[in-house]
């Protein structure tokens, strides 16, 4: 019995010192989250007395160290090595204090104590090189990582906390160097670390990373010239940096080093150049391959391309030199003997077509070679229909509206659920538009605004609002019957009667929903006809007049534009697009402008 009321006694004396540690501790870290380090202090050395673990020791140095009561934390940290000699953060902890009292020297002394210590048991490496970024020591930190290594002779470990701690450091070549000399052991590699530096640079707050990169590089190139990965890697960070011009140098270093290699890296120049609008590297880079011969691998490729990108930079421009179409339409001709009709040189056919269509007024001889085009043997559906939707545009081209609407039809039905279906039922809804069928038009238009490509739906809601916003007050749409036809002169490239036809509205009406939208077509006539000054003007009184219309947005960028590429005035582009970015926050043009203005504003 007596054994029996002890072992109770022993219990409940048990359960009142928990209750009165855990009520301590509660106590303690209440005045420890409100800055009452003096009564903080009193708790947490009674805890840590009871219990000397590892959260009661920092918070107890903690509030030391806040209290200036640096001896005391000197001790503390003397006491807890005695005991916890293999704990390596002790020797930060000391370092800090030192910090603290601006002692930099003992401070230095302390952390390359801690260095010293490390042996090739990495169990203490994180909690060392975490505890040194906590006392804004990156330097030591990088430290403890490369002596890890020393001591385990492995060069590759803790990568991935080396790039972090160079980055934060901004000591980038260092950063960099740590991707090469993985690179160097692991060339397999190399689409990731591209993958993760990429990454880097995107979040790079500067160009510190970007000239890091580039210094680290050119070292590299010059100390390995025959190494094939660094060259590489040189043309992608070009690439990276929009510097396609370097870029191609590079790809010419490694096609005379490398001549078994073929062209590609020149290929792949000339490709992401032309993507990027930079037509005169795209064209160098492909006419080097060309130069190597029929032969080599990439000539079919380099003769499509050179040809696409001399198209671009004359279908960039609304107004064309007959010279010069006629000199590009004879080297389609010469390609086509050389290459063939089929499904590789199809985008050849397809722009082929345009030029003559649209800029060599010969619609029949484009007509019969998208013919041609749909009709290659085992052609995928996709892009047959894509070449449908380009016939139906030059049917209606020529006029033969009937034949237009069809294929319409029958694109919008091949491709119910997707995007090509989608602008096959625009298209056909424009074409309403043009036959004044409003109401029909209308309801097609509404029903694509819901439509999962973002241009569909908004050029569905921009021409559904000025069908519905012009509808006159006996409920018919005289003046916008005069702007249909004027709309489709202008399509027709009848630029003349065009003009005619729009100022026809501008005579019968002073006032009408329509005129912000006559400004624009007929600014859209004077690019055509290479009247830029006329269609500044033009844009610049619809932006003044209109800003609240609808079409406001559409005439900044196209003002910006024409500004930038044609009249050779930055300022003024740079003033539109700003204007935009602040005016019309939701314009579709927004990432655009952004863009610009940005590279603009460098100048």
């Amino acid at each position: 019995m007596r054994k029996c009321i002890l072992l109770i006694t022993w219990c409940l004396t048990l359960l009142t010192a928990i209750n009165a540690q855990q009520t301590n501790e509660q106590l303690a870290a209440y005045y420890f989250d409100h800055g009452e380090y003096a009564q903080a202090a009193q708790l947490y050395e009674s805890l840590y007395k009871q219990s000397s673990n590892k959260y009661y020791y920092q918070r107890l140095l903690t509030t030391y160290i806040q209290l200036e009561q640096y001896r005391d934390a000197m001790r503390l940290v003397d006491r807890r090595r005695k005991s916890n000699g293999k704990e390596l953060t002790l020797f930060v902890d000391e370092g800090s204090i030192y910090l603290k009292q601006k002692q930099e020297k003992n401070a230095t002394k302390s952390f390359n104590k801690a260095i010293e210590a490390i042996t090739s048991n990495l169990q203490p490496i994180p909690d060392l090189a975490m505890a040194f970024m906590s006392v804004g020591r990156a330097d030591f930190a990088a430290r403890t990582y490369l002596k890890a290594r020393e001591k385990t002779k492995n060069r590759q470990l803790y990568f991935n906390e080396l790039v972090g701690v160079y980055q934060k450091m901004g000591d980038y070549t260092a950063m960099t160097n740590e991707y090469f000399d993985l690179l160097d052991h692991f060339p397999g590699m190399l689409n990731s670390i591209q993958i993760s530096m990429q990454r880097a640079l995107q979040e790079a707050p500067d160009e510190r990373l970007s000239d890091g990169v580039r210094r680290a590089l050119v070292n590299r190139v010059q100390e390995h010239p025959e190494n094939k990965t660094y060259l590489e890697m040189m043309i992608w960070f070009a690439l990276q940096q929009k510097d396609f011009r370097f870029a191609l140098e590079q790809a010419e270093a490694i096609d005379a080093r490398f001549p078994e290699i073929g062209g590609a890296q020149l290929l792949r120049v000339a490709k992401i150049a032309q993507n990027n609008n930079d037509f005169g590297v795209a064209t160098d880079a492909y006419r080097k391959i060309i130069a190597k011969g029929k032969e080599t691998p990439h000539y079919f490729d380099a003769r499509v391309g050179d040809l696409e990108v001399e198209f671009a930079q004359i279908n960039h421009n609304y107004s064309i030199d007959s010279k010069n179409l006629n000199a590009l339409k004879e080297k389609y001709e010469t390609a086509f003997e050389e290459l063939g009709k089929n499904e590789l040189t199809i985008p050849l056919m397809r722009n082929y077509a345009t030029l003559m269509a649209y800029h060599g007024g010969e619609a029949q001889t484009a007509v019969d070679i998208l013919d041609d085009a749909i009709n290659i043997p085992r052609l995928k559906p996709q892009l047959r229909d894509e070449i449908k939707l380009e016939l139906g545009d030059l049917l209606l081209f020529v006029g033969q509206t009937w034949d237009a609407s069809l294929l319409y039809m029958q694109v919008e039905k091949a491709n119910k659920n997707d995007v090509l279906g989608a602008m096959g039922k625009f298209k056909n809804a424009k074409l309403s538009y043009y036959n004044h069928d409003f109401e029909w038009a209308k309801s097609q238009l509404n029903v694509l605004r819901a439509s999962t490509s973002k241009l569909i739906a908004n050029d569905a809601m921009e021409l559904s609002l000025l069908i519905s916003d012009n509808m006159e007050d006996d409920s018919t749409y005289g003046m916008l019957e005069l702007f249909a036809d004027a709309d489709l002169l202008l399509y027709r490239n009848m630029l003349d009667s065009a003009w005619n036809g729009f100022n026809t509205i501008n005579s019968l009406a002073l006032s009408h929903p329509l005129l912000d939208e006559v400004l624009m077509k007929k600014a859209q006539i004077r690019m055509k006809q290479g009247r830029y000054e006329d269609a500044d003007s033009l844009l610049q009184r619809l932006v003044s007049f209109y800003p609240n219309d609808i079409t406001a947005d559409d005439a900044l960028m196209m003002r910006a534009e024409l500004n930038e590429e044609k009249l050779a005035r930055p300022q003024t582009a740079k003033e539109c697009y700003e204007k935009l970015l602040l005016d019309y926050p939701t314009s579709l043009y927004v990432d655009r402008a952004r863009k610009r203005f940005n590279i603009l504003k460098t100048k």
